[in-house]
C-alpha cells in the first residue's frame, strides 16, 4: 500500500511539475521546431548514449569481480538497459530489476550485485559533486549573477544579499565541520545520535559513500576503473552537447553551456519522478535563460535534450527486457543459486 502510494505521489509530482513549466509554453512553436530538428544529431547522440551505457556496464564487470563473480559484458549490459527502462516506469525501481535481470543471466545474487549498484552510484554522486564545483567556478559571473537576482528578489535585497548568504553558508559548514569532529570523539553523544532513525539513515549513507571510494582499492584495475569512469562523464557531455546543433537557436552555445546541462540535468535527473520528468524540464529550461536563451527557446532545448534520451532508453530497455527472457543462463551455473545469498 505504501509503495502504491509513493508511486501515485511521484506521478502526480511528475504532472505538476510538467504542467507548471508548459503552462506559459506555445507548444505548436515547439512542436514545429523540434520537427525541424537535425536528426543526425540526434543519431550521433544516441550513440553516444549507448556508449556511455556500455562503458558503465564494463565498470560493473569490474567491481564484481572482487566478489568472485565473473560476469560477460553483455549480460552487463543488457542487465544495465533494463534497469533504465523500469525507472522510466517506476522511479527507484531501476536498481532492482538491473540486479534481477543480472540474476536471470548470470545467476549472480541480488544482494551482492545491488551493493556494487550502491557503490556504483556512490561514485556518479562524487563524480557529480566535482562537475558541480567545476561547473560554478568556469561560470563563476554568469551563476553568481543568476543567484544575486535570485536572492534579490527572495530577500529583497541587492548582490550584498548573496555576499550574506555566501558568509552564512561557509559559516555553517566550518560549524558543521567542528560539530561532526566532536560528534565523533564522543563515543556515548554517537550512540544516541545514532538510536535517531533519521540520523542513522544519514549517517549509514555517508558512511556507504566512503566505503564505497574504498573499495576500488580491492579491484584488480583501479586505473581502468577509472578510466571507465571518465569515459562515462565525457560520453555523457557530449550526448547533450551535441544536441545543440539541432535547432537553430541553440546552435551557438558553447562548450561550457553543456557541462551546465550536464551538471543540472544530472541533478534534475536524481528527483523522485519517472526518470526526473518535470524536474530536468524545470530546473534545464530555466538555468539555459543565463546563455542568452528565452524561456521558450530553454523548455525546448530541455524537452529535446529529456525526450531523446527518454525516447532511446524506453525502446532499447524493451529490446533488452525481450532478450533477457529469452537468455537461457550458462550451464556451468548451478540452477539452485539463490536468489539472496546470506
Amino acid at each position: 500500500m505504501k509503495k502504491s502510494i509513493r508511486y501515485i505521489v511521484s506521478f502526480l509530482l511528475a504532472a505538476g511539475l510538467l504542467w507548471f513549466v508548459f503552462k506559459d509554453i506555445d507548444l505548436a512553436s515547439m512542436g514545429n521546431r523540434l520537427a525541424a530538428a537535425d536528426w543526425r544529431w540526434i543519431a550521433l547522440s544516441a550513440f553516444l548514449t549507448l556508449l556511455a551505457h556500455f562503458f558503465r556496464a564494463w565498470r560493473w564487470t569490474m567491481m564484481l569481480k572482487p566478489l568472485h563473480r565473473q560476469v560477460s559484458l553483455y549480460a552487463s549490459f543488457i542487465s544495465l538497459l533494463t534497469g533504465y527502462f523500469a525507472n522510466y516506469i517506476l522511479p527507484r525501481m531501476g536498481e532492482v530489476t538491473r540486479c534481477g535481470t543480472l540474476y536471470r543471466m548470470e545467476g549472480v545474487p541480488v544482494n551482492q550485485s545491488l551493493g556494487t549498484v550502491i557503490a556504483d552510484r556512490v561514485f556518479d554522486v562524487l563524480v557529480l559533486g566535482v562537475l558541480l564545483v567545476l561547473n560554478f567556478l568556469l561560470e563563476f559571473d554568469r551563476l553568481s549573477a543568476f543567484f544575486a537576482g535570485l536572492a534579490g528578489n527572495r530577500l529583497g535585497g541587492s548582490e550584498d544579499s548573496v555576499n550574506i548568504l555566501g558568509v552564512l553558508a561557509a559559516g555553517g559548514l566550518i560549524a558543521a565541520l567542528l560539530v561532526s569532529i566532536w560528534i565523533w570523539r564522543s563515543r556515548s553523544l554517537r550512540e544516541r545520535l545514532l538510536s535517531i532513525p533519521l540520523v542513522r539513515k544519514v549517517w549509514e549513507f555517508a558512511e556507504g559513500m566512503i566505503n564505497g571510494l574504498l573499495s576500488v582499492r580491492k579491484l584488480e584495475s583501479p586505473l581502468l576503473f577509472i578510466v571507465s569512469t571518465v569515459a562515462i562523464w565525457v560520453c555523457y557531455y557530449f550526448t547533450s552537447y551535441v544536441l545543440f546543433f539541432c535547432i537553430p537557436e541553440t546552435s551557438h552555445l558553447g562548450m561550457l553551456a553543456g557541462l551546465t546541462v550536464l551538471v543540472i540535468g544530472s541533478v534534475g535527473m536524481t528527483a523522485p519522478t519517472q526518470g526526473g520528468i518535470g524536474a530536468y524540464h524545470l530546473l534545464v529550461g530555466n538555468v539555459m535563460v543565463l546563455y542568452g536563451l528565452t524561456q521558450q527557446d530553454g523548455i525546448t532545448l530541455a524537452t529535446f535534450v529529456h525526450g531523446t534520451q527518454m525516447l532511446l532508453m524506453l525502446a532499447a530497455g524493451a529490446i533488452a527486457f525481450l532478450l533477457a527472457l529469452f537468455h537461457h543462463k550458462k550451464d556451468s551455473l548451478e540452477e539452485n543459486e539463490p536468489l539472496i545469498q546470506s
